[in-house]
């Protein structure tokens, strides 16, 4: 077992956590000033106005811009534009999002569907924010099922156009961030028709407003209305009748439609098509779990700071009360959810890393990478983003009445982060899509769920699961490794041992979501929903056991990477914490399978508490960690508290001085 050995500095934590984009993160830090912060109260037309006046005023250098190429305005760096949405998540996520919409959603969709005309025409005023933008995907009743919207666009050889038209009001697209108020124009998705058939989902690049901000003829535009948080993103809906849109303006990079109606692509399947499509655009959810971290990490901070002043009851053998922080109950709240907070950002910094080397390299995608990232991209943005929901609102009970206050950051943070777990794809439906990469080994041809029903499919095809490590191969590798046989032998701190049981849970978890889907092919031939249906709580399983494994490896990578001794020894600690924290919530589980005997379910829970005594006194360190400037929390509590200590700080200097005077004349 690692003891941490005594004090350790945060800076030397903040050098692992900020990653290889370090610099990015230690830009914003420095130029996101009191000018970008959060305005509490006020209306949503007042925020609306604020936001996209700030929009313009964010620095671009190293901001998300940057992932465009230089010769548009950016520097071709996907993985810091990125980090700088983390970064701006942190100080306004109304902000973040909006910065999202016209970066990473319309200007990533033009760059990344578009081809050569459409990059000149319209990328270096998209970079700039003198064109904004939305991206038109979501349908009323067709959100996460993007193959099947409704929206068609039919296209007139005659005329050499095509023909976009909403057929129902089912089929308008909604909550779209920058209609309601901003976009100039629109990447709309809709079903393209020629001649009868259908090629499946295809996108077009669309004016909707004059240069007075009047829409279109054809173009119908709504408020979405009010909302629970990101008052600042003006999301409204699109719906078209019969609009008139020019052949050049399909974004034609996976296919083309020639002036006679010839539709021809590199990729002849449909479906394999647009899962190619989707895949370029996977850095909008890569870019939503990260924030979602983002703002944990700065609603942990703002509780575990106010844990560290704020007193409640005294004991009977002293005269103070007892500091928040001290109770174990309060420790139990704050700390094991920290310990996942590291995980899962050790987890978003390979993330980040594995898509700047599959899509950054101007070489040709690997398939095969391809999946894997979107996999992990969706496993991760769900944990993210619900574990998010959780941290948030229980900073906030931890907090007490001064964390029901707006002024003290929380409820903006837990309203902000709220949508985030249907944003960029519904958490439940997300897993799914994780579960069923692991069990056909990413195939394309089983695009929509209707895949999972075929009998062929189930019975014939799954094939057998082998763990793609994520991190620190030959270290992980060597740490299972030399786990013994016996597993009541091991301290359950043994870092092999905790990788071994998280590679066993998803394996056991895999080869039982395989055989009841071979059981219901056999029961249920004629049935493909049921088949699937039947076994989804166990498909989910998966797809969490699978997340889990892979922050763990994340975190093991991390702290090998961690030069300092002592930072090496505190971040060892906290993942011990992370590992048991998922053991003790899946007990059950490790209880009826075998993996745990009662008397070690019961040590884990004493390891626990005493893990916790541990690290209670580097709470404060862990997270100023994070490197989240005292300007950017933004919380009035932490300010007056801040100023009560040096009120008394500098009473007991005078005390000190007075006393120091007096010694001579007695």
């Amino acid at each position: 077992m690692t003891h941490v050995p005594g004090p350790v500095d945060p800076a030397r934590l903040r050098e692992v956590l900020d990653g290889p984009w370090a610099a990015v993160r230690d830009a914003h830090r420095t130029q996101l000033d009191e000018r970008f912060l959060p305005v509490y109260g006020e209306t949503g037309d007042e925020a609306r106005a604020r936001i996209t006046r700030l929009l313009a005023e964010l620095p671009t250098g190293m901001g998300m811009p940057s992932a465009f190429p230089a010769e548009y305005g950016g520097r071709s760096d996907i993985g810091g534009s990125i980090v700088a949405s983390e970064m701006l998540a942190q100080v306004d996520l109304s902000l973040m999002v909006k910065a999202g919409v016209q970066w990473g959603l319309f200007g990533g969709a033009v760059m990344a569907l578009g081809t050569e005309r459409h990059h000149d025409a319209y990328l270096r005023d998209i970079v700039a924010a003198r064109l904004l933008g939305c991206f038109a995907m979501t349908e009323t009743g067709h959100g996460s099922d993007v193959q099947q919207l409704r929206t068609t666009c039919v296209y007139d050889p005659r005329t050499q156009t095509f023909d976009l038209h909403t057929p129902h009001e089912a089929a308008r697209k909604d909550y779209i961030g920058n209609a309601a108020r901003d976009g100039r124009m629109a990447v709309v998705f809709a079903q393209l028709v020629i001649e009868g058939r259908r090629h499946g989902v295809h996108a077009w690049l669309l004016p909707i407003r004059d240069e007075r901000g009047r829409p279109l003829p054809g173009v119908t535009i709504e408020d979405a209305g009010p909302k629970a948080g990101l008052l600042g993103v003006d999301n409204g809906r699109l719906s078209f009748d019969h609009v008139r849109v020019p052949r050049d303006m399909l974004l034609d990079r996976y296919a083309q439609v020639a002036e006679d109606g010839t539709y021809s692509s590199p990729i002849e399947n449909d479906s394999r098509r647009f899962f190619t499509m989707l895949g370029t655009l996977v850095r909008g959810r890569v870019s939503v779990g990260g924030a979602a971290s983002a703002a944990t990490r700065a609603a942990l901070t703002i509780a575990i700071r106010y844990g560290d002043v704020r007193r409640q009851f005294g004991t009977p053998d002293a005269d103070r009360e007892v500091l928040l922080n001290d109770y174990l109950a309060h420790q139990r709240k704050l700390l094991p959810a920290l310990a996942t907070t590291y995980a899962l950002h050790f987890a978003q910094n390979e993330l980040v890393t594995t898509l700047t080397e599959v899509q950054g390299g101007g070489e040709p995608v690997d398939e095969h990478r391809q999946r894997e990232l979107e996999s992990r991209a969706a496993d991760l943005k769900a944990r993210q983003t619900w574990h998010a929901t959780r941290t948030i609102q229980m900073c906030r009970e931890a907090c007490g009445g001064a964390g029901y206050l707006a002024e003290n950051r929380l409820p903006g943070l837990k309203a902000d982060t709220d949508v985030f777990t249907t944003f960029e794809g519904d958490n439940t439906v997300l897993l799914q899509l994780v579960a069923k990469g692991l069990l056909t080994g990413y195939r394309d041809e089983f695009g929509s769920l209707d895949g999972w029903g075929r009998a062929s499919f189930v019975a014939d095809q799954v094939r057998e699961m082998v763990l793609e490590r994520t991190a620190a191969r030959s270290l992980i590798e060597r740490l299972v490794g030399s786990v013994p046989g016996r597993d009541e032998e091991v301290a359950v701190t043994d870092r092999g041992w905790q990788l071994k049981l998280f590679e066993d849970r998803e394996r056991h978890l895999l080869d039982g979501a395989v055989r009841r889907l071979r059981n219901g092919a056999t029961t249920k031939k004629d049935r493909p929903f049921d088949i699937f249906n039947d076994v989804q709580d166990h498909v989910l399983a998966v797809a969490a056991a699978h997340v889990d494994r892979i922050a763990l490896e994340a975190f093991v990578a991390g702290i090998e990477r961690t030069a300092d001794p002592a930072a090496q020894a505190l971040l060892s600690r906290v993942c011990d914490l992370y590992v048991l924290g998922v053991i003790e919530a899946d007990r059950g589980w490790f209880l009826e399978h075998g993996r745990l005997t009662p008397a070690r379910s019961k040590a884990i829970t004493a390891v626990v508490n005493g893990l916790l005594k541990e690290l209670r006194p580097h709470m404060r360190t862990l997270v100023d960690g994070f490197g989240i400037p005292e300007l950017w929390l933004h919380c009035a509590v932490l300010r007056e508290e801040a100023g009560r200590q040096e009120v008394m700080a500098a009473r007991d200097a005078r005390s000190v001085s007075d006393a120091g005077d007096m010694g001579p004349r007695l």
